[in-house]
């Protein structure tokens, strides 16, 4: 009998894909947790931002780094600073 196995700590993406191109997700279903996953509602309207190419690469890697989209991490950050921000004549 093999002693329980563990899911490991990952230090990239590409570490983590070649563990599970060796691995069977099922040896570790115990350890697995469901994933709380948020849908954006009627996203229907959109707005054009131009960045320079140095801060669209950033914009690149940190989503990338992520596992996000640039433009999902873009409306992320905008949708936090909105939270964050009083609108004017409001009291927060």
């Amino acid at each position: 009998m093999t002693a329980p196995q563990h899911i490991p700590e990952f230090a990239s993406r590409e570490e983590e894909a070649a563990f599970w191109d060796t691995h069977e997700v099922t040896d570790y279903l115990g350890e697995l947790v469901p994933a709380e996953v948020h849908f954006g509602k009627n996203l229907s309207q959109g707005t054009t931002v131009r960045f320079d190419p140095e801060t669209s690469a950033k914009l690149r890697a940190i989503a990338e780094e992520r596992g996000i989209g640039p433009t999902t991490l873009i409306r992320m950050w905008v949708l936090e600073r909105l939270k964050e921000t009083p609108r004017r004549g409001t009291v927060r």
